[in-house]
């Protein structure tokens, strides 16, 4: 397993820019065209072990995990190929820390809420709602609840979630022509 190295904002835009490090974006595809590092490569995390193995890197090239604000680059550290054991670093603070540190952030239009938020509300409240009605005499809510849950499992080992396709479609999450 490898061990979470941090890197700050400031040091990984000194390796970027020398041409020593590449770095990687884990976050959705929603939050990468909202924003992401100019030097960034989109890879969401449940990709990113797979698709760094096919990737030719060289022996002393340092691999940047960056999200939001750390988490999600914490994870793809732990993640990564054995192959990349000691080469791997994660953004401490993501692109919010970059942002922070005056460094440059390319992209489109900034959401309001992402995709990935979007679906964690509204499932969240679909749960607490049944498991209050459940609560409130009602059996079948336990049982939607539980439903509701699996589905959220589901999108998370698959990668694949309805909810977040069909939010894509709609107005408020659609880039201005």
């Amino acid at each position: 397993m490898n061990v979470v190295n941090p890197i700050m904002p400031m040091e990984a835009e000194q390796l970027l820019a020398a041409g020593r490090a590449v770095l990687i974006d884990v976050r959705e595809p929603d939050e990468f065209s909202a924003g992401h590092i100019p030097y960034a490569a989109s890879m969401p995390l449940a990709q990113a072990p797979a698709l760094l193995d096919r990737m030719p890197l060289g022996n002393d090239m340092t691999v940047i995990f960056q999200c939001q604000k750390g988490a999600r680059g914490g994870q793809a550290c732990v993640a990564a190929p054995a192959a990349l054991a000691g080469r791997v670093r994660n953004m401490e603070g993501g692109i919010e820390a970059w942002a922070a540190a005056g460094l440059p952030v390319a992209g489109g239009r900034t959401p309001r809420v992402s995709i990935f938020r979007q679906v964690q509300m509204i499932v969240g409240l679909l749960v607490l709602a049944c498991t209050l009605a459940g609560l409130a005499g009602f059996a079948l809510g336990f049982y939607l609840a539980a439903l509701f849950g699996g589905m959220l499992a589901f999108a998370g080992i698959s990668g694949w979630c309805g909810l977040a396709l069909l939010l894509q479609r709609l107005p408020w999450n659609r880039a201005a022509v």
